[in-house]
């Protein structure tokens, strides 16, 4: 086992750098299309992203990788209370406010945080604990699949009011993943799809909005001027790049026709400016971030420390695919921002923060 003076993984360093130096370029000329837009503040926005997001998330990253993993074993049932309290104090008139419909964010006087992203590393980093010290008792209802699932009803209830359920997916998908990887049964994995199945279905029977954004993926062409026009607008976006795209800075989409071109819709700028080619090598910065990440995760020193590296890394991964796929039209739309990339100075700032976790496990790999 390598010693505490070891050096942290340089190759998913490098690879963290690159993702967001492509993405200042890319979120840089998204941001243009705002300018063409009224009621829409540039300062703030460019302010969010640079010192909230990039250059505080560059100082957490720093700190996070310095701090001794275990450490935060040894206090993440309070960083999850924090984490909860702190999501469900946007419904308390004086902190929070809404917006598009949804109660996410809290305001801090000049800027405002979106309190779930700290939830998604709180679940993840609470959830490692208790499944590295019950793993061998995984196979056991009462030990095993009953506590995940109420480790996961928190945070659930907190997101389904807001209303947040694609931030749900992804803390799901992540969890489920790391209770797959700590040697859960199949059995339970069946279980936990067929409960999905079945909170789907309610929630497509108790709001009309995910109906409608099933029924617009099924048939995109049914309200064009409407529920289907941001994917039509996506897709144009997509193809009009074909394989070395217009060009960085040329993206038509951008100006007036992406609903949210600095946001979840930031991929098919990028796609409309660098075409396939460009397309396939942001793709391939995940997929390289996913490996690497992985190759870390295998050689951790201890069941916490795997399962921590495998949690953040399939919360960063799972909402990149989601976004990418509902700009492809391949699965519905999500809202889902592009890690790294889309606006959003707490997600990046929490993805960073994360990364941190990630290359100080790195330290001590086997």
């Amino acid at each position: 086992m390598r010693g505490v003076g070891n050096k942290i993984d340089r190759p998913l360093l490098i690879i963290i750098a690159l993702l967001v130096c492509v993405g200042f370029f890319l979120f840089s000329s998204a941001s243009l299309g705002l300018l063409a837009r009224e009621g829409t503040r540039f300062s703030s926005v460019a302010f969010s992203q640079l010192v909230l997001g990039i250059g505080l998330g560059s100082v957490s990253l720093f700190i996070a990788s310095r701090i001794h993993y275990r450490f935060l074993k040894q206090y993440s049932i309070y960083f999850f209370i924090f984490a909860t309290i702190l999501t469900l104090l946007v419904f308390v008139p004086s902190f929070g406010f809404s917006a598009g419909g949804a109660t996410r964010w809290l305001s801090l006087g000049p800027v405002s945080i979106q309190p779930a992203e700290v939830l998604k590393i709180a679940t993840v980093l609470y959830l490692a604990t208790y499944l590295a010290n019950m793993r061998s008792k995984l196979g056991s209802f009462q030990t095993g699949l009953i506590p995940f699932i109420l480790i996961l009803f928190v945070p659930a209830i907190a997101l389904l009011l807001q209303p947040d359920t694609s931030t749900l997916v992804v803390i799901v998908a992540a969890s489920s993943g790391m209770f797959f990887s700590a040697g859960a049964k199949w059995r339970d994995i069946g279980i936990l799809i067929l409960v999905a199945i079945l909170v789907l279905a309610a929630l497509v029977t108790a709001r009309p909005y995910v109906l409608d954004r099933i029924t617009t993926f099924m048939n995109p062409a049914q309200d064009q001027l409407g529920s289907g026009y941001q994917i039509k607008q996506s897709l144009i976006a997509v193809g009009s790049g074909k394989i070395t795209g217009r060009g960085f800075g040329q993206s038509v989409q951008k100006f007036g026709y992406l609903p949210e071109p600095t946001g979840d819709s930031v991929f098919a700028v990028a796609a409309e400016e660098f075409g396939f080619v460009g397309s396939v090598l942001i793709l391939g910065l995940f997929v390289a971030l996913v490996i690497r990440a992985l190759w870390i995760a295998v050689r951790a020193p201890d069941y916490f420390g795997g399962l921590v590296v495998i949690g953040l890394t399939l919360l960063i991964t799972t909402q990149a695919l989601i976004n990418i796929a509902s700009m492809l039209g391949v699965i519905p739309l999500t809202g889902l921002p592009l890690p790294f990339i889309s606006h959003g100075g707490t997600a990046i700032l929490v993805m960073l923060a994360s990364m941190g976790i990630i290359l100080n496990v790195s330290k001590y790999a086997k």
